[in-house]
């Protein structure tokens, strides 16, 4: 072959390769312009299209006024000691260690902690607030101001405080942006009322008409569950590896030295009982790890989320029982139930009422008289009376 004839073939595969070359770009780059798009309208549906997990948030919106009202009741008979006026030996009345108590809106309960009158009626009053928020009565003006009297109150003594009301007052703060009175609450059964959308401007808004448009409201609700997914995703990722940097993780028996201590062992027994086997004590320190540094993931796929919820309501359910910190578990179970899907609650819902129906069906069939009885008797008093002459 010529030199001529060689410098043609590699001309003629040149082009190839070239026009080989300019096609793939064209394809990549239009796979991933219709990629993007898709992609795009998928998060713009999801975001603006309509509210996701409304049944999650008003479970979370009530496990929350219960933790709420459980603190508040287990704290009562020593709420001077702990908060109040009996408390001023820490300091604290004077100079608080915590932020919150020195910005004017958060500073009411530290006002009033020298008081123990007006104190307990603060107390009281926060207690009431928590109830109104469990009913999900008039939740847009009653959650701002649970919010506010609550880090007022909670941040006053540090000492008493633990990382669940850290979580407990960054997610009430994001509520605030949510709408989690949809279901389950005084405030959608006055939506669905026909009359919501007649009379003044004013008694429309009073009776719970929208002040936003519908888009702007669901972009709110939605950004509200996509932030506190990373929050609770962030939480349970890094202490996974704050735990894996630690011997008594690495080792397997971390959990076994906080319920030796009289702090946390509030079941002596049981913690003895679970203490006992050494490979049970490792398998539930190492699994504890795995489960919180692999629960974002696993949230991805429905097997892998039931495994996640079950297994961290669990390790929630265990650190209330063993390590007595009730309301810190119930805080952490509020905020998981956003990732349980809306038929699953409305599953769950129809489960229960068809139970109560047919429960309250049985003790009505119980307590009603006996039809067939009834026509005898009835029968017995109309025959005629015979007698022996």
């Amino acid at each position: 072959m010529s030199g001529a004839d060689l410098r043609g073939a590699a001309a003629g595969y040149g082009r190839a390769a070239a026009g080989f070359t300019s096609a793939l770009v064209r394809d990549l780059a239009g796979g991933a312009k219709n990629g993007l798009v898709a992609g795009g309208r998928f998060v713009e549906n999801w975001l603006l299209g309509s509210k996701h997990a409304l049944y999650g948030l008003a479970v979370t919106r009530i496990l929350l006024a219960l933790t709420g009202m459980g603190l508040l009741i287990s704290n009562y008979s020593t709420r001077l000691y702990t908060f109040g006026s009996g408390s001023a030996w820490n300091g604290e009345a004077a100079q608080p260690l915590s932020d919150f108590p020195q910005i004017w809106i958060f500073s009411l309960f530290h006002r009033l902690a020298l008081n123990d009158l007006a104190f307990t009626l603060a107390y009281l009053s926060l207690f009431g607030l928590a109830v109104l928020l469990l009913l999900g009565w008039r939740t847009k003006i009653v959650l701002p101001v649970y919010f506010v009297m609550w880090v007022s109150f909670i941040e006053m003594n540090a000492s008493v405080g633990d990382q669940g009301d850290n979580m407990y007052r960054i997610v009430l703060m994001s509520l605030l942006f949510a709408d989690t009175a949809a279901r389950w609450s005084f405030d959608a059964g006055r939506r669905a009322d026909s009359s919501t959308h007649t009379g003044s401007w004013l008694q429309r808004k009073w009776r719970g008409e929208a002040l936003m448009p519908l888009w702007l409201t669901n972009l709110f609700h939605n950004l509200v569950l996509v932030v506190v997914t990373c929050h609770v995703s962030f939480v349970y990722a890094s202490g996974a590896l704050y735990k894996a940097s630690g011997a008594p993780w690495q080792q397997g028996y971390a959990i076994y030295n906080p319920l030796q201590t009289q702090r946390f062992g509030t079941w002596p027994e049981l913690s003895d009982l679970l203490g006992t086997w050494a490979p049970a004590v490792a398998a539930v320190s190492w699994a504890s790890i795995i489960l919180q540094m692999f629960f974002p993931m696993m949230l991805l796929q429905r097997f892998t989320r039931v495994i996640a919820l079950v297994g961290i309501g669990g390790f929630h359910v265990g650190i209330a029982v063993l390590m007595g910190l009730p309301w810190f578990s119930l805080a952490m179970i509020a905020i998981d139930a956003i990732f349980i899907r809306d038929v699953t609650w409305r599953a769950m819902a129809n489960r229960v009422r068809t139970g109560w129906d047919a429960a309250r069906g049985q003790e009505r069939a119980r307590g009603a008289p006996d039809e067939t009885v009834d026509d005898e008797v009835s029968h017995a008093d109309a025959a005629p009376v015979r007698t022996n002459a």
